[in-house]
């Protein structure tokens, strides 16, 4: 059996507001939930990016990596620093 593709990824945010603030600058499109919700997605392409709400005091100590693919990364930069997107990089050939 060969995995042929991913439909969704969920991500926990302790601040639902900024982080759909932050998706939906960068073009996601919200196709349920909302800043005030405690889950939310989004769609990505043709697969789903989902948020889901976790208290203040909820602790991790692990992180993670998305990787979306898009048409100009520099276009897409560019786009996110007039959103006022903060970065701590820009582009880069990995």
């Amino acid at each position: 059996m060969n995995i042929t593709g991913l439909s969704a990824v969920t991500l926990a945010t302790h601040n639902m507001s900024d982080a759909v603030r932050f998706y939906c600058a960068l073009g996601f499109d919200v196709i349920s939930g909302a800043e005030d919700s405690s889950f939310t997605s989004f769609r990505a392409g043709s697969s789903y990016l989902n948020l889901i709400s976790q208290p203040k005091d909820k602790k991790w100590d692990w992180w993670g990596r998305t990787i979306f693919y898009v048409s100009d990364v520099d276009d897409f930069y560019k786009n996110a620093i007039a959103q006022g997107i903060k970065t701590d990089t820009t582009p880069r050939n990995a």
